[in-house]
């Protein structure tokens, strides 16, 4: 059963200690009772100091090892309160905002903490999209190259864009990027994105032309197409809505190699856009944390600086 605070006073009242947050966390990581990392045996005792001393094999194990919050500066209070304010705002969080909101008196943290929040905003096995299904790639860059034609650009990322089609509307959408629109490395993004069996859309792009052979019921919209002129128009939208996104909330700069991390973002917030609970966001983006291994600093800036960002 999903349990959750509500409201934003009923997380402060419930979560209003450390050892609350604790036990939270070790509900979601172990639901079914204690697992040891190390053994898998499901009895231990715990020690005065919070850990989880296998009976089996000895291990000492926390709550927090193994997840994002091992080693982290931020108490899980502080983390739990910075994952409510995350998913509350409509339009995502920037390292400044997230600084003032919590008080924290490094930026430094602010932005670790920012830039490792969006590695767990997908779910490890998450699953494919199923039905009828629009794919199309965008560019997130700078302008085009002028008279240059074709699938390539310079300076660019190129983003496979999927999309969901539920009558009228998008449902859940993916977002991948990838090194070129080679026939391959799409076979290959399509097959981790879509449903075998499914129904997709793309343009006349020759690359994709393999998913013919793939299982899919793939439908060509027009032999001769362009990116982004609108002939699959929840792809167009999406990919629109991206680059504003990422303009207003990044503030027109994003590293290349930081690029598939606010994909992921914007995939979690686009997918959730029409829930009403902020609590149900806040339980799924913390049990996704207590799923994923933890990233440090050295490891989010060893290529932050390399290479030029992408003005979008």
């Amino acid at each position: 059963m999903e349990d959750y605070p509500k409201t934003v006073a009923e997380l402060e009242e419930r979560f209003a200690t450390e050892e609350a947050c604790e036990e939270y966390l070790f509900a979601l990581r172990w639901p079914k009772g204690f697992v040891c990392p190390s053994c898998g045996g499901s009895k231990a005792w715990k020690t005065k100091r919070g850990l989880y001393v296998c009976v089996v094999c000895g291990h000492q194990a926390s709550v927090k090892a193994g997840t994002i919050f091992e080693r982290s500066r931020l108490s899980l209070r502080q983390w739990f309160r910075a994952i409510w304010w995350v998913v509350s705002q409509k339009n995502g969080a920037s390292a400044k905002g997230v600084q003032r909101v919590l008080g924290l008196g490094s930026y430094e943290t602010a932005w670790t903490w920012l830039h490792k929040l969006p590695r767990a905003m997908v779910r490890p096995g998450r699953e494919r999209l199923t039905g009828t299904v629009e794919v199309d790639e965008a560019y997130v860059g700078a302008r085009k190259v002028r008279g240059k034609r074709g699938r390539g650009a310079g300076g660019k990322s190129l983003v496979l864009i999927a999309c969901e089609q539920r009558g009228s509307r998008i449902g859940r959408i993916r977002l991948q990027r990838i090194r070129s629109a080679d026939g391959l490395i799409l076979a290959e993004a399509v097959s981790d994105m879509v449903e075998a069996g499914s129904t997709v859309k793309t343009d006349g792009w020759k690359g994709y032309r393999m998913l013919d052979v793939l299982g899919y019921n793939h439908i060509e919209v027009r032999e001769d197409s362009e990116i982004g002129d609108g002939l699959l128009p929840s792809c167009h939208r999406v990919a629109a809505l991206l680059k504003r996104w990422l303009a207003g909330t990044h503030q027109g700069a994003v590293s290349p190699e930081h690029l598939e991390y606010y994909l992921d973002e914007y995939t979690f917030r686009f997918n959730r856009r029409t829930s009403r609970s902020r609590g149900k966001l806040f339980y799924r983006l913390l049990q996704h944390a207590t799923a994923l291994e933890p990233t440090t600093y050295s490891q989010l800036i060893r290529h932050a600086n390399r290479g030029p960002k992408h003005n979008i």
